[in-house]
């Protein structure tokens, strides 16, 4: 428990640099280029997380002045993810769910079950949340820990499912997103996109940055859209006239900063991502291409994601004010809305309209799942020693208290042998549905 405590808590920036370069080395590469890899990977996540938190810490407080402006009364008070990854690792299931994690990772990757490596060992926590979720509602570890591992199996088939995608669209070649709080929105999004093109009119709406950029010139640019939504922002929250103008340029720093910080990051993450490519090719005939998989953060820079996420934040307050039976205040992570987003990209091929209608689908049902978890979430952050807000009754989250999967392993869970009937189910369709998507992954990829 203390040594895995110790290396959950030297967080993200720490432990990339450490993985990428032991990863390096046991591929074959001299030490010099392993640790530049690592290192330039680490100064990525700090830039990335830099900018993450300036999104944040900006787009945070203006999001909950417009909550008050409105003087909404909801009895569930939204606290954020750190509440969440605090649950989760100091859950029983949270302690033993690293070394679960990376078994799982082995042997589907040993099996050809997928395509990546996953390195994004501290997101491990979003796994970790649902198993402690059901070991609460199941009174069982056992399950909660099963839970978990089906939880992850299924992120793991959706993170190469969507990697061609993320590659093409998300400007991020070798990467997949094993992330379980973004990959969980990407079925939902395949079907309502699947809807969408069967709505004439409608399915013709082509909105992607290209075409608003040469149909709206300079206001089709990224940073004059996120600074235009930015003042809109501000203005909804009721700021003066300088904190308005100071939104607004930061929000349209952040569309221009985070791509930049990615690209960073997977300077030093190419190298890496070729020699194992090499490492595979030489040791495992027809492996096809392999994946290293990251946090999902690399991907939220995207211009269609920030666009339909920042529209997002004030409708999202509207949504929980409208719909019948949310007892939900949105708040402390309306900032991650790019999150839940960032994966809907390469479904929609970067469609800012339809990636936005999907969003708004996406959090109106979050808030009515976050509702229904909110007791179980609020028991749990009490036996974690969480410190409740005041006057709060209880709690819930955007991240991962509003995550559909979550929501469904957790339902299916309670039903114990049957529900770990239907879950095996799942994966095991899911494992024959891999096998075609593999194949026509690599003969697109050979021609």
């Amino acid at each position: 428990m203390a040594i895995l405590d110790y290396i959950v808590s030297l967080g993200a920036s720490v432990m990339m640099p450490i993985i990428i370069t032991l990863f390096g080395l046991l591929l074959g590469a001299k030490f010099s280029k392993a640790i530049r890899s690592g290192l330039t990977v680490g100064i990525g996540f700090i830039g990335l997380n830099l900018v993450i938190g300036l999104l944040m810490n900006n787009l945070g407080p203006a999001s909950q002045k417009m909550v008050e402006r409105l003087g909404l009364s909801l009895t569930v008070i939204d606290v954020g993810w750190p509440a969440a990854a605090a649950i989760s690792f100091a859950s029983v299931v949270g302690a033993i769910m690293i070394p679960i994690g990376l078994g799982i990772n082995i042997l589907m990757l040993i099996t050809k079950q997928t395509r990546t490596v996953n390195i994004d060992i501290w997101n491990f926590w979003h796994f970790a949340f649902t198993g402690a979720l059901v070991a609460a509602a199941t009174n069982s570890i056992a399950w909660g820990v099963f839970a978990s591992a089906i939880n992850m199996v299924i992120v793991m088939y959706l993170a190469d499912w969507t990697a061609p995608g993320v590659e093409e669209y998300n400007g991020l070649p070798g990467v997949s997103l094993p992330h379980g709080f973004s990959a969980a929105y990407v079925p939902i999004a395949l079907v309502i996109n699947k809807l969408i093109d069967m709505i004439p009119g409608i399915k013709n709406i082509k909105a992607d940055p290209e075409t608003l950029q040469k149909r709206f010139g300079i206001f089709g640019e990224p940073m004059i859209i996120g600074s235009i939504l930015g003042l809109a922002i501000g203005a909804f929250a009721g700021y003066d006239f300088k904190a308005i103008l100071n939104l607004g340029v930061t929000m349209g720093a952040v569309l221009i900063l985070i791509p930049k910080m990615a690209a960073m990051l997977m300077e030093g993450l190419l190298p890496i991502s070729d020699a194992a490519q090499e490492f595979i090719e030489k040791r495992f005939k027809n492996a096809g291409k392999v994946y290293i998989g990251l946090d999902s953060a690399v991907a939220i820079g995207h211009p269609a994601c920030m666009s339909a996420s920042l529209v997002l934040v004030p409708v999202t307050i509207l949504l929980a004010a409208v719909i019948p039976g949310n007892k939900v205040l949105p708040f402390a992570d309306l900032a991650v809305l790019p999150f839940m987003l960032c994966m809907v990209i390469p479904v929609t091929k970067g469609n800012v309209f339809r990636t936005f209608i999907i969003g708004f689908l996406m959090v109106a049902s979050g808030l009515l799942i976050a509702t229904n978890m909110a007791p179980l979430h609020t028991q749990l952050a009490i036996n974690a020693n969480f410190q409740m807000p005041e006057g709060a009754t209880q709690i819930a989250s955007i991240c991962d208290g509003a995550n559909p999967l979550t929501w469904v392993l957790l339902q299916i869970s309670k039903f114990k042998m049957i529900g770990a009937a239907i879950l095996c189910a799942i994966v095991v369709g899911m494992a024959f549905l891999n096998q075609k998507i593999r194949k026509a992954q690599d003969v697109k990829a050979e021609n």
